[in-house]
């Protein structure tokens, strides 16, 4: 199974990788902050993702990291 790992104590939140994901599979959880105050950004269904690696990508912090299942 593919999966995408997000470092949330790195996220700021910015949303950059929402905006990229074709699946629409992530999000800005807005329930929890992190220790620097953002609302981290989360996937909230692993399964459907397709390893395009488009969040990590765009991710300006590079705290996405997308791994393929081969």
């Amino acid at each position: 199974m593919n999966k995408v790992t997000i470092d949330t104590e790195r996220c700021k939140g910015c949303g950059l990788c929402a905006n990229a994901c074709p699946k629409g599979i992530i999000t800005l959880n807005g329930k929890t902050l992190n220790s620097q105050g953002y609302h981290p950004a989360e996937v909230t269904e692993q399964e459907k993702c397709i390893a395009c690696a488009m969040c990590a990508l765009m991710c300006p912090h590079v705290v996405i990291r997308v791994e393929r299942d081969v």
